[in-house]
């Protein structure tokens, strides 16, 4: 099995290391990460200027200046032939619950190995300690996704607790919950005087009830949500259509 690692970290950032080195143990890794912090890059293509890519090491880890989705475009498209099996994001330095999706380079850089036809997975840490309990779960659900695939219309997003492998309490599918607004934009100054801005902190969480994976989190479970690339509000077409005879 071949697999594709990527993250929004940074090639060198801990949990891409811990993933790509527990993933090593029983399938051949390609790791092809940003070669900076990219956290909140989204879906975003680098267009402009050309990407700029270095081999960091016979390990297989390189080092791209550009995107999360850059990154595993170019690895499908240029460096892996055949394509791999898998793609894996992860291990993200924070959660990825409910609007985190939407921003979530982690999540791009998995989504854009589904849109490339692949299976993908994008595992994030709920806090900066317990990496290991992250790779564990990621490696059981690759090994999983080996024995027995599922429909690859969809992105698994896995959202495991910041505890030691043995205070986890289980796995739990869930659903996206969502946060209240985000906290105001933060205004500075530089030294020569002239406003800077700081995007605020993410909102308070809003639905986060049971089923959701914020619930499931909180709890001690491994949240697992299946997304999807295809974004049609398929149950508000008829509504519209009416809506649309009525402007005609």
């Amino acid at each position: 099995m071949k697999i594709l690692v990527s993250n929004d970290d940074g090639v060198n950032a801990l949990g891409i290391k811990t993933l790509s080195r527990v993933l090593s143990e029983f399938a051949e890794v390609v790791t092809v990460a940003p070669d900076r912090n990219r956290s909140g890059a989204s879906h975003s293509l680098t267009l402009e200027v050309p990407l700029r890519v270095d081999k960091l090491d016979e390990t297989g880890f390189y080092s791209v200046k550009g995107t999360p989705t850059d990154c595993v475009h170019w690895a499908v498209n240029h460096l892996l032939e055949p394509d791999p099996d898998l793609v894996v994001a992860g291990i993200n330095h924070g959660a990825n619950l409910g609007d985190d999706v939407l921003y979530s380079g982690t999540v791009a850089a998995a989504t854009e190995g589904r849109h490339m036809g692949l299976p993908a997975v994008a595992v994030s840490l709920c806090g900066d300690r317990h990496f290991e309990s992250a790779a564990h779960y990621a490696g059981l659900l690759v090994r999983a996704l080996l024995r027995a695939p599922l429909a690859s219309d969809q992105i698994l997003n896995v959202n495991v607790p910041d505890l030691p492998l043995t205070e986890i309490r289980g796995i739990k599918v869930t659903r996206l919950g969502n946060r209240h607004r985000s906290e105001g934009v933060l205004r500075e100054f530089d030294p020569r005087g002239k406003p800077i801005y700081w995007i605020g902190p993410p909102g308070a969480k809003q639905d986060a009830g049971e089923g959701t994976d914020f619930d499931a989190v909180e709890r001690g479970f491994v949240s697992i949500t299946p997304l999807t690339i295809d974004m049609t509000a398929h149950g508000r077409m008829a509504a519209l259509n009416d809506w649309i005879k009525e402007v005609e």
